[in-house]
């Protein structure tokens, strides 16, 4: 079969990728032109063209990328009616329509909570709730200055109850919606081109909804078209969001990295400064205010407090694994090289005036098992043999393993206890490993170096030296175990080549 007669896979195709800079383009043209014809009639046209492009991009882009979770694009796509809706009749200025504006302008809020919550939902980091700890800070923080510079300023202005109810939850559901951007900008990757479009667009809400309450608490006056331009830009970006095959990226469940710690961290810092600004500020706040502010102000030092707390402990936890990491040998779980030549510092006082004993454990055959069977069933011998030699060593004995086959017993013993220890170091091993390949008999040698009790000039490497020199002395001659003092001295002792024989057929299994 030709390459061209092969079947062709059905796979979502996206537009072109030059389609994205004449939409972006086109929108903004229109919003310029908005800008520069104060009618209301141009405003409704130039609203109508982009909600209706915007709508026809989010349904071309469900049709063509199939998602498998569509419902927030078809959330989304009611928001934009829904925030028209709501302009529309806010720009016609007539008093008997309102609070109806306001009424479809909350529900368009409702549906781009709803739409944020499915997609963050698969996003979560379960048993890390650092992230959301973040989030919620920054909502804090945000809820704090809307309530100083926004909130308190249009309830003293506005003059009915509702419209002043009304007007002020409008900076309430931005400080939630800036959390949502938060923890969602923090658990995304770059690749994901849609979900950045998007926060762009809840941005551009953001910012008109700012110069909106600005507005109505009497700080500045912007003009109808300044404040209908961010909310057609956002418009155009969900659109453009809509028909990028990232799109389907959206609400799926993945492993989620938190990042941008540091980003988040200068957000709460300036959530900080903003709080500190607040009794200087509000140096004529009334009572109410006083309260408001000073709860969110203690609800945010409280969140720092925890995220400190929480901070240290991650840090101490870190620093104990990256040491834990350090010191021990990772297939096996016993101390490494490095931990084994720390140890007798580490126990001056405790080892002081002791007799101390260092055996030095070499597998025999290793090299062939590993040859004939692989490194994977090589890696299980040295684990379970490195289990073998853990349970018959003391809890106070240093354990490690020395490198390769190679294991290390350091412990405070003379040699009639160091022999002893030999001997059932040797028994642990008459058992055949039971691996992945099967029974495979496999017997060690060891070598002894023993020292009185110790002066301060005692140190592991001539342990080391000695002991592995006795060990190839037990293994040249199948002794089993050899001291090092033994080695230059007596020829090899018959007795213990028997008693190797015969402890590999009578020593109990370990």
């Amino acid at each position: 079969m030709t390459p061209s007669e092969q079947p062709q896979t059905s796979r979502p195709r996206g537009i072109g990728s030059g389609w994205y800079p004449v939409l972006l383009g086109g929108s903004a043209a229109a919003i310029a032109v908005h800008l520069a014809v104060d009618s209301h009639v141009a405003a409704f046209v130039t609203m109508t063209i982009i909600v209706g492009a915007t709508l026809a991009m989010i349904a071309v882009g469900v049709r063509t990328h199939r998602p498998a979770h569509p419902l927030p694009w078809y959330l989304l796509s009611g928001s934009a009616v829904l925030f028209a809706t709501g302009t529309t009749l806010r720009d016609i200025g007539d008093h008997a329509v309102h609070p109806l504006d306001d009424a479809f302008t909350l529900l368009g809020y409702l549906g781009v909570g709803l739409a944020a919550l499915i997609w963050l939902w698969p996003r979560q980091v379960h048993g890390d709730y650092d992230l959301l700890l973040d989030s919620a800070l920054i909502g804090l923080g945000a809820l704090l200055a809307s309530w100083t510079f926004l909130i308190s300023p249009i309830l003293q202005s506005t003059a009915t109850g509702l419209d002043a109810l009304l007007a002020a939850t409008y900076p309430v559901l931005d400080a939630l919606l800036l959390t949502l951007v938060a923890h969602s900008m923090a658990t995304s990757t770059r690749a994901e081109t849609s979900l950045w479009l998007l926060h762009a667009g809840l941005v551009a809400v953001l910012l008109g909804d700012l110069g909106y309450s600005l507005e109505t608490a009497g700080a500045t006056v912007f003009g109808r078209e300044v404040l209908l331009a961010p909310l057609l830009a956002a418009y155009a970006t969900v659109g453009a969001a809509a028909l990028h095959p990232t799109m389907t990226a959206l609400g799926t469940p993945r492993r989620i990295h938190p990042h941008h710690s540091r980003q988040r961290a200068s957000l709460i810092a300036i959530a900080l400064i903003v709080a500190s600004l607040v009794p200087v500020v509000g140096s004529s706040l009334r009572p109410l205010d006083r309260v408001v502010v000073s709860s969110l102000f203690g609800l945010l030092l409280i969140g720092m407090l925890v995220r400190s707390e929480r901070a240290i402990v991650r840090s101490a936890r870190s620093e104990r694994r990256a040491q834990y990491q350090a010191d021990h040998d990772i297939l096996t779980g016993l101390l490494n090289r490095a931990a084994l030549l720390r140890a007798l510092r580490q126990r001056g006082e405790q080892w002081a005036e002791q007799p101390i004993s260092l055996l030095f454990i070499d597998l025999d055959g290793f090299k062939r098992v590993n040859d004939s069977y692989g490194h994977a069933v090589g890696d299980e011998l040295i684990s379970t043999a490195a289990g073998r030699i853990r349970r018959v060593a003391r809890h106070e004995d240093v354990v490690t393993r020395y490198g390769g086959d190679e294991f290390v017993v350091l412990a405070r013993l003379a040699r009639p206890e160091a022999a002893v220890l030999a001997e059932r170091l040797l028994g642990a091993f008459v058992r055949p490993f039971g691996l992945s390949a099967g029974e495979i008999p496999i017997t060690a040698s060891v070598g002894v170096a023993c020292v009185g009790p110790r002066s301060s000039d005692t140190d592991v490497h001539g342990l080391l030296r000695d002991a592995d020199a006795a060990m190839y002395h037990a293994k040249q001659y199948s002794l089993g175990y050899a001291f090092h003092d033994d080695v230059r001295h007596t020829p090899p002792s018959t007795e213990r080549r028997i008693w190797r024989t015969a402890a590999r057929s009578a020593s109990p299994a370990v």
